[in-house]
């Protein structure tokens, strides 16, 4: 008789069956292995030759005040950093594991909807007049306050625990955020905070409800969806880290506690037809909405903030 073979014997499961096992338990997938560091150090270089990453990015206090714009501030189509460096961006577009994860998920005609840098700005940088600001706000999304032709970036100091499918009033959650660190981040680095099976309750309005139950966990509830019982996963790495998540998994960032911006690339990419692929089995286990009419309940009609409660800034 043939013995059994051990634990370390026994074959891997192949990347797509993971990726998609492990969105429907936790609503995320961290790759086990860097993309290419060399590729994402020389991306990171040409990032910062373009600007000094400093108190310099802001508007003055007068200037802001004589024409405050809180919408229309974020990368766009033609105001896009990225879309400098396209031909450096095959180590993550092309990247075997990407590729597989994402054709697992959503088909192997998936589209990328947006694609941009983003910044954590430290505090050290941040003017006092604008900290003093935006303290407390659930979303400090900077761009109404730094100057119009530095807008090719996202820029945040910190941002409460929120799904993409904020930006998405009434699309299903069909797509995916991609997210790959340049350099090395660490706790003090702004790293994302990452509620894991968050997921499970599908759409729910920012900002959301949320209570504290441990050290890395927390009770989460959707209204008439019910609640869930989610853990708190810090998402640190070296340079190419990366990892994905569903539309509807919470995540969050503290303020860059750091003497040193943090950069990043933040995908979101997409089914291209109606076919069956992987986000069908994962959105078939939800017990919530896939898609919301309206997404947040913290801004006024001229995009400022009205709401000044941050939970991510606890955990």
């Amino acid at each position: 008789m043939n013995a059994m073979p051990k634990p370390r014997d026994l074959p891997r499961p192949a990347l797509a069956e993971t990726v998609v096992e492990d969105f429907i338990r936790a609503g995320a997938h961290r790759f086990a292995e860097p993309l290419d560091p060399n590729a994402a150090a020389a991306l990171l270089a040409a990032i910062r030759a373009t600007r000094a990453f400093d108190a310099s990015l802001f508007q003055s206090e007068a200037e802001f005040d004589a024409d405050p714009q809180y919408t229309g501030v974020n990368p766009r189509p033609g105001r896009n950093l990225l879309e400098r460096f396209e031909a450096q961006l095959g180590f993550v577009e092309q990247d075997p594991a990407i590729v597989e994860a994402l054709t697992a998920l959503l088909g192997a005609d998936y589209e990328i909807l947006n694609k941009k840098v983003v910044c954590g700005v430290p505090a050290s940088e941040v003017p006092d007049w604008l900290r003093q600001r935006i303290l407390g706000n659930p979303v400090n999304n900077l761009g109404a306050y730094v100057r119009p032709q530095h807008r090719d970036i996202t820029y945040f100091y910190g941002i409460d625990f929120h799904q993409d499918l904020i930006d998405y009033k009434a699309r299903e959650a069909d797509f995916i955020t991609l997210y790959i660190y340049l350099h090395p981040v660490t706790r003090a680095d702004a790293p994302l905070y990452l509620l894991e099976g968050s997921h499970a309750l599908g759409g729910s309005v920012f900002p959301h409800d949320l209570t504290r139950t441990g050290e890395d966990s927390w009770l989460y509830r959707n209204g008439p969806h019910g609640e869930a019982a989610v853990r708190q996963h810090i998402l640190t790495g070296g340079t190419g880290f990366a990892a994905m998540w569903h539309a509807c998994t919470l995540h969050g960032t503290q303020p860059d506690a750091a003497d040193h911006e943090r950069i990043s690339l933040r995908y979101l990419i997409a089914k291209r037809h109606a076919g069956r692929t992987g986000m069908d089995a994962v959105n078939e286990t939800l017990r919530g909405p896939l898609s919301l009419s309206d997404t947040r309940a913290d801004l006024a009609a001229d995009g400022s903030a009205v709401i000044k409660h941050n939970t991510v800034n606890k955990a």
